[in-house]
């Protein structure tokens, strides 16, 4: 072929909507020397079965801008491609049955009134206003937005593939790709037709994404996380009512969601459109006898219409319209799953310049914000916004194929769940326990997964009400509280012991190595026998991550980071490592115990040879807990004297063993976030995010604009020393009902949102709702009067100084 073109900038693999919104935001960056590659035509894999919908809805940050941008997109896509599109913006009505859900549509709310969007609040009178035909007897209320609608998938995909064409992107339709291979640097991407040899490469290619990952596999790739469900929707015959209300009205009715039961009732054409999500669920070649076909182009399932039935009553019970007209059509085709129904976009873990942008549970209505993510992940090497909940590095080693395909049916069975902060979804448990499992188990460890590991969250005492319905609520009271409140006065008053199995740690050496570090952070590295806060900044000066850094020599620097943030900050070190420099990962290795509390002097004294005395931030290497090796690294995350022990895996039992024979209290994960809370303490990916400059989060005193090395950001932080951040973080005391702030929760003040929260609960020390978050420069005064949407209740809250709630000074850190 004298057109196939054997060279590109970027090559994405397939061709559905994902795909081509990829392309084409790559061409609105100016990256018009690009290909991508669809095996059949374009749309003909899940797209072009999609039903359509196109919402903003959803209680992640991330998601809801990435749907948002897309709504914004498709409105004037067709005009400014110049391509005919059937883009119906026509609102939608989501259910609530409990207050719970009227709760969490209140958050949605918030959140969408501070990214611009128009949501309402429903009451239960105010719902047949926006849908006539609605049974409402039994409902709490409702949630309207005006934005929803729904889209054709093929018009959608086409246009976008036209505006990319017109910007001078190839598109290569009926080309297989089938294989990969490294020269000098560049990727090759084999064809039917030919080679292309490119920088870069997109796996884009939908439920087939992790047979196309195999092919990245021999260059450090991995197991692309996922399964694949049957989803089916049904079409109805014309029904005369609708027909007679779009025409007097101009319009379709709107959308609507009964989430409580699990299904959407669209209006299609003069009829409906119902996609249930049920929870006796199917997945698809997900075992040897069920294999995956070499092509599923523009094929479906058989119809498998008894599993809905209860559903179908359901829906027609509450709009008893669609009971009066037969089915005239069944749609049962695959829809790709991660293991927390997100999407996979960014960088391919462990690959060098690959990228993901696949599994789309929500392609269509994802698909125009998912197209610019890839975009500036590939031309900027970062995104707009934290794209941490999508980012395919969220899931490591653990994510097996039973645990991909257990969670995929877990997350499509509970498509519309609401996730309260106490509640753990039982499938895909105890991938990673530790060697101490059973005994936090044998302590009535009530367990929730870390990067795969088993950490106990709070400790049960006989009788404790230990089920799933108590967890359902938005509250902080629970059966858990009394107990985090036992555990968090056990710290502060004598001795607590907490297991954080499955910390990340990694090793950088060799020549120049510290150097290398010191490159890559804004912060002083510390000297040697102390361990020291670093933190990583990307070349605008966002936060990318925080390690605890010990220095070995010129040679060796160990680092120590958040469990999720494994193969996150893994890569962060060896991406761009010189020639000699070698990044291992020490994970699986160690296990650390924290024991922290005023009587900790007391109690690890007669179990080790260390040295007790030497001061916060000191280090020791070669000692012994209960005569097993062990490091003492004197730091406490719950901001009361305490050491971290890091030891085998084989000795932790022993040394479990000894500390809590010696009197030293279990506590988990639920009390060590209220006891960060009241000290200021940030987490990653709430507080540390991002979405955020160094200097907004706070974290002045560890930018070292005069260090030798520069770094990442540096002239950008250095710009914005001299301006002033436009945001602040603050600690807020909050006068807040029966539930704390949750992430993203907006702050008011004199009627306008001024900042956003990025963490709150109970400090049981303090006894009050404590909040971490962002505020407007101008109002991070302490004494500053604010308001925080918790669950649509505007709660007031005073800005506090700028030191921890608890132990300002940190005396007793320091005892």
């Amino acid at each position: 072929m004298s057109d196939f073109p054997t060279t590109a900038r970027v090559v994405i693999i397939g061709g559905g909507a994902v795909g081509t919104s990829s392309l084409y935001h790559l061409a609105k960056a100016g990256w018009t020397d690009c290909v991508l590659l669809e095996k059949n035509e374009l749309t003909a894999g899940s797209t072009w079965h999609a039903a359509g919908n196109v919402p903003t809805f959803s209680t992640s940050w991330s998601i809801m801008n990435m749907q948002r941008y897309s709504t914004e997109l498709y409105r004037g896509l067709g005009e400014a491609v110049d391509y005919p599109m059937n883009y119906h913006v026509t609102g939608s009505v989501r259910l609530a049955h409990s207050r719970a859900r009227m709760q969490e549509f209140q958050r949605a709310r918030g959140m969408g009134q501070y990214q611009g969007m128009k949501l309402e609040i429903l009451g239960v009178d105010e719902i047949q206003a926006k849908y006539p035909f609605l049974e409402t007897h039994d409902l709490q209320g409702a949630l309207y937005d005006p934005a929803d609608g729904d889209i054709d998938p093929a018009q959608l995909t086409q246009a976008l593939a036209k505006g990319a064409r017109d910007m001078g992107a190839k598109i290569l339709r009926f080309t297989p790709a089938t294989g990969v291979s490294r020269d000098n640097g560049e990727w090759i991407v084999h064809t039917e037709k030919g080679d292309i040899r490119c920088e870069y490469v997109v796996n884009a290619a939908g439920y087939y994404a992790q047979r196309v990952g195999e092919w990245f596999r021999p260059y450090g790739g991995r197991r692309v996380p996922m399964m694949v469900m049957s989803h089916q929707y049904l079409l109805s015959e014309e029904i005369p009512e609708i027909a007679a209300w779009s025409a007097e009205h101009g319009k379709k009715l709107p959308l609507l969601r009964d989430v409580d039961v699990s299904y959407y009732l669209r209006q299609e054409k003069t009829g409906f459109n119902l996609g249930p999500y049920e929870r006796n669920c199917k997945a698809h070649w997900a075992d040897p006898n069920d294999p995956m076909p070499e092509d599923f182009s523009f094929q479906l399932y058989p119809d498998d219409l008894d599993r809905l039935e209860s559903y179908i009553e359901d829906a027609m019970a509450r709009v008893p319209l669609l009971g009066s007209a037969g089915i005239s059509k069944v749609i049962n085709g695959p829809i790709p799953y991660a293991p927390d129904g997100n999407p996979l976009i960014g960088p391919m873990p462990g690959v060098p310049n690959a990228f993901e942008a696949c599994v789309f549970t929500f392609g269509i209505a994802q698909g125009g914000g998912a197209g610019k993510v890839l975009a500036e992940w590939v031309t900027e090497g970062a995104t707009e916004w934290d794209m941490w909940s999508c980012d395919p590095r969220r899931f490591t080693g653990y994510a097996d194929h039973d645990y991909c395909v257990a969670k995929g049916k877990e997350v499509y069975g509970h498509e519309y769940g609401m996730h309260f902060p106490h509640a753990r979804w039982p499938a895909g448990a105890d991938k990673r326990l530790s060697t101490l499992h059973s005994r936090l188990a044998d302590a009535g460890a009530q367990f929730g997964a870390y990067n795969g590991w088993e950490r106990a969250n709070w400790f049960a005492r006989p009788g404790d009400d230990t089920g799933w319905d108590a967890t359902q609520t938005w509250g902080r009271n629970g059966p858990w509280a009394p107990r985090i409140k036992e555990e968090c006065e056990a710290v502060r008053d004598g001795c607590g012991v907490l297991a954080i199995s499955g910390f990340s740690r990694l090793q950088v050496q060799g020549p120049g190595a510290r150097a290398y570090v010191d490159s890559l952070t804004a912060s002083a590295l510390p000297r040697a026998g102390r361990i020291g806060l670093a933190y990583f900044p990307d070349r605008r000066g966002r936060i990318m991550t925080e390690m605890s850094v010990m220095v070995h020599g010129d040679d060796h620097v160990g680092l120590i980071t958040a469990g999720t943030a494994q193969w996150h900050d893994g890569e962060l070190l060896s991406r761009n490592a010189p020639k000699g420099i070698v990044v291992s990962d020490h994970s699986h290795v160690a296990e650390c115990l924290l024991l922290t509390g005023p009587k900790a002097r007391d109690i690890l004294a007669p179990l080790t040879d260390g040295n007790l005395s030497l001061p916060w931030l000191s280090v020791q290497e070669h000692t012994h807990v209960a005569d097993k090796p062990c490091a003492l690294v004197r730091v406490s995350f719950a901001g009361e004297l305490g050491w971290e022990l890091h030891c085998g895996v084989d000795d932790a039992p022993a040394i479990w063993d000894a500390v809590t024979a010696a009197g030293a209290k279990p506590f988990g994960m639920f009390a060590l976030n209220s006891l960060r809370l009241e000290k200021g303490y940030r987490a990653w990916k709430g507080d540390l995010s991002s979405d955020y400059t160094l200097y907004q989060g706070g974290l002045d005193r560890f930018v070292k604009l005069d260090k030798a090395a520069d770094f990442p950001g540096k002239a950008a932080l250095a710009a914005e020393f001299q301006r002033g951040p436009g945001k602040r973080f603050v600690t807020l005391l909050v006068e807040a009902g029966d539930a704390d702030a949750p992430y993203m929760s907006t702050l008011w003040h004199d009627g306008q949102v001024v900042g956003e929260t990025t963490s709150g609960g109970w400090g049981y020390r303090v006894n009050g709702s404590i909040a971490l978050g962002m505020v407007r420069a101008d109002l991070a005064t302490p004494g500053t009067a604010l308001e925080v949407d918790i669950y649509g209740q505007r709660c007031a809250a005073v800005v506090q100084p700028d030191q921890p709630l608890w132990d300002p000074a940190n005396e007793r850190l320091r005892a």
